[in-house]
């Protein structure tokens, strides 16, 4: 009887998710509610987690709960570490949870709401959330080996040595932009530093908490982390509004950069015990209690989706970023959907603190769905926004103009009204002297989480929730970007042992400074160019993150589907295979697109023959024509890298396949 009742359960929440999602998709020119979407969201992922994710850990992987882990098997105090399954979820969720659930899902806006909501869902469960779980796995089975010396271990020396190369280059240009973000979330913007700030003591006094004063003590421990960050948060509104402590913490990109950069190679360096993994798990609270926040105050609301499903920018035409419909929205919405980068994080950090393979499903397969959540959240809060509203934040000045009423004009062009006086009022309520040109993506998402908050708890206080959105998308990057560093430095040693094998012993301590050294090195340099020179340096490698993230996820997959064939498990090979085919064909789209299209907005090769000749008949002013040689520089750098990340994509690939069908034959 219980059973019949627990299947009746399923059927019944089947029936409503596929309601909700046929309304979503099938809805036409007429008012659609916010509510569909999260009740889409939570049928899918809830019947994905308890059937799909169920089935791949029992015939596909097939985990054995009595096997020791690397962290039993190798602990160390320092890197393997058996640690509380509730704090390595938060640790690996706070790690993936980067930029690309709240900026992705905003960007990609601009084709309608439909296109977004469709991949993230779609993605996230038989893309995504099967990469993460099948790489932490396949990790946790070979002593927490790093993703690209897992190629090299399965594939072969070709495969593997591309995948160890392109991999460490993919994850110096992920952490640099992240860096470039942070960055600019926390500019002259004395709350959010401080609170960012504050959550280093903080999370190094939890870490000491559990290890010594009260051993294991883990919700004790919670509340207090979590008592301590919400004081935080406080402190830092208080801090923001005296003339004498915002000083302390108003700084410029320059001086953020450097500190970034520093504390990044500290969480490389320090016991992850220490910092790493406590800071993680407590901004988990943060992300996870403004997410869950957002999702009731929607609920309650219920706000009508003002955009349209999709806009006439489906033809590569939109304002935000050039490129059409299709490959560009798999590109754009990177980790809300499917991101190369966890697969770093689950070969990296999270299976040398997993201390039982039966958690595997919880953390692999569960952080990723709800990492899709948030990206769900973000697209609603970009969405319930007036299309004009979001068109005029995010149009870049080369597109729409310098002048308000130059912006106005093109924008009720393409039939989004807008005035200058509600943009004016908008900046106004929202603190700031203009929101005209906010490019990026996370300005517009404040805006649409502090509407949707401020209807909620009260509309006096839109400029305090605008700030404090800001404040939750720095932290929700800066715990991608130290734990991305400190997986860097792993791979780092992963390469260098294969040549030195001292070299490779991640707990050595002069492998340990000098790996992270390097490490901290590479993408500090880019961040550093970047903030200095904001026509170029790392600015122009924007383009490359979604590219460069998906090509990261074929990898992955590739690694994964080679693996499942080699273990004699080839009828399971589609599991990986199937979006290893679909990234392929998405990636090698976009590539070509980005350096050989024609259109200038699109193709970098183009954009820089462009320039070139607009300095050979005089269009550029005198004193602009040394940046300009810069912005060609870079377009033809990231022409070369797109190239040379497709290269290794397409051997890894290759060698794959040839392996496979040698050890099938």
């Amino acid at each position: 009887m219980k059973k019949y009742f627990k299947n009746i359960i399923w059927i019944l929440l089947a029936l409503l998710g596929a309601l909700a999602f046929s309304t979503i998709a099938l809805s036409r020119n007429e008012s659609i509610n916010a509510v569909w979407f999260i009740t889409a969201a939570v049928c899918i992922y809830m019947i994905a987690y308890r059937f799909y994710a169920s089935w791949i850990a029992a015939k596909v992987l097939v985990i054995d709960e009595h096997r020791k882990t690397p962290a039993l098997r190798l602990q160390n105090d320092k890197d393997f570490i058996p640690t509380d399954k509730w704090i390595v979820f938060g640790h690996h969720f706070a790690a993936i949870a980067g930029p690309g659930p709240l900026v992705g899902p905003t960007l990609a806006a601009q084709f309608g709401y439909l296109p977004g909501m469709l991949w993230i869902l779609i993605g996230a469960v038989l893309g995504g959330a099967v990469q993460d779980m099948t790489t932490l796995f396949f990790s946790t089975r070979r002593n927490g080996k790093s993703l690209g010396q897992m190629a090299r271990d399965e594939i072969g020396v070709i495969g593997g040595t591309a995948s160890l190369i392109g991999t460490f280059l993919i994850m110096v240009i992920l952490i640099a932009v992240l860096g470039l973000v942070v960055v600019n979330a926390m500019k002259h913007s004395p709350w959010a530093t401080s609170t960012v700030a504050a959550t280093i003591p903080i999370a190094i006094f939890i870490g000491i908490y559990l290890r010594s004063i009260r051993t294991g003590r883990v919700l004790e421990a919670s509340l207090i982390g979590f008592g301590l960050l919400l004081l935080a948060v406080f402190a830092g509104g208080l801090i923001d509004h005296s003339q004498t402590l915002r000083t302390y913490f108003d700084h410029d990109s320059l001086t953020l950069a450097w500190a970034i950069i520093f504390y990044g190679f500290a969480a490389a360096v320090l016991p992850v015990w220490l910092l790493l993994a406590p800071r993680d798990y407590l901004s988990t609270f943060v992300k996870l209690g403004t997410v869950i926040v957002l999702a009731v105050a929607i609920i309650t609301l219920q706000p009508e989706i003002k955009m349209p499903a999709l806009t006439q920018f489906t033809d590569g035409t939109g304002p935000i970023f050039g490129g059409s419909l299709f490959p560009f929205v798999f590109i754009t919405i990177a980790c809300g959907s499917i991101s190369g980068f966890h697969s770093l994080i689950a070969s990296g950090t999270t299976p040398k603190l997993l201390d039982n393979e039966k958690y595997i499903p919880m953390i692999g397969y569960g952080a990723m769905l709800l990492e899709s959540f948030v990206a769900i959240m973000a697209l609603i809060a970009a969405t319930v926004l007036e299309p004009g509203i979001f068109f005029a934040i995010n149009s870049p000045v080369g597109v729409v103009g310098s002048e308000a009423v130059d912006a106005i004009q093109k924008i009720n062009s393409w039939g989004f009204k807008v005035t200058v006086e509600e943009m004016e009022l908008l900046a106004k309520n929202m603190g700031e002297t203009s929101l005209f040109a906010r490019t990026g993506g996370a300005p517009s998402l404040a805006v649409g989480m502090a509407n949707i908050f401020g209807k909620a708890f009260g509309t006096n206080l839109l400029a305090m929730w605008y700030h404090f959105a800001i404040m939750f998308e720095a932290i929700f990057i800066l715990t991608t970007l130290d734990a991305g560093t400190r997986v860097g430095r792993f791979m780092l040693q992963d390469m260098i042992g294969n040549i030195y094998p001292k070299f490779g012993q991640t707990s050595w301590m002069p492998s340990i400074i000098l790996s992270s050294a390097i490490v901290v090195s590479c993408w500090g340099y880019f961040l550093y160019i970047g903030v200095i020179d904001p026509n170029g340096g790392v600015n122009i490698l924007w383009p490359l993150f979604g590219i460069a993230n998906q090509m990261l996820a074929a990898i992955a997959l590739s690694v994964g589907t080679g693996i499942l064939i080699k273990s004699n498990k080839l009828k399971y090979a589609w599991v990986t295979g199937l979006p290893l085919i679909w990234l392929i064909i998405v990636t090698t789209t976009a590539a070509y697109q980005k350096i050989f299209s024609q259109d200038i907005r699109v193709g970098f090769l183009a954009a820089a023959r462009d320039l070139t000749d607009k300095i050979n008949i005089g269009l550029i002013e005198d004193s602009k024509i040394s940046i300009t040689h810069q912005l060609i520089f870079n377009q033809k750098l990231d022409a070369f890298i797109t190239l040379f990340l497709l290269i290794i994509l397409w051997t890894v690939v290759i060698d794959m396949l040839r392996i496979s069908f040698f050890k099938k034959n």
